[in-house]
């Protein structure tokens, strides 16, 4: 199992807590530091079942400056997320050719 986690967020805390809990050591992914590349974002987005923009923090300043009210393609909300990470959704667990995002966390539960 891996958990693509941002230590700072409450959210994501919970979800390493609850794996954890769960008796599952997951790979620990520090996106922020080291974002996946396009190919692993676009493995995870097809195991997640969404479109790329639903995968965004719209909350985040660096969408509402930069993002906010454009219409991009899949392909360039991609770039967007490689290029700016704090715009992904957190935290993400996957196992296996499955994954959910960790809000609320207990969607977690579903891969266990």
């Amino acid at each position: 199992m891996k958990i693509y986690h941002n230590p700072r967020c409450t959210k994501s805390r919970q979800a390493l807590a609850l794996l954890e809990e769960n008796g599952v050591k997951p790979e620990i992914i520090l996106y922020l530091d080291k974002p996946p590349t396009k190919t692993a974002l676009k493995k995870i987005l097809k195991m997640l079942g969404i479109k790329p923009e639903q995968l965004l923090r719209k909350g985040e300043a660096i969408y509402k400056e930069n993002y906010k009210g454009k219409e991009l393609t899949d392909a360039e909300w991609i770039d967007a997320m490689i290029a700016h990470p704090k715009l992904i959704e957190r935290p993400i667990i996957v196992n296996g050719d499955k994954a959910v995002i960790g809000r609320p966390t207990e969607n977690v539960l579903d891969l266990l």
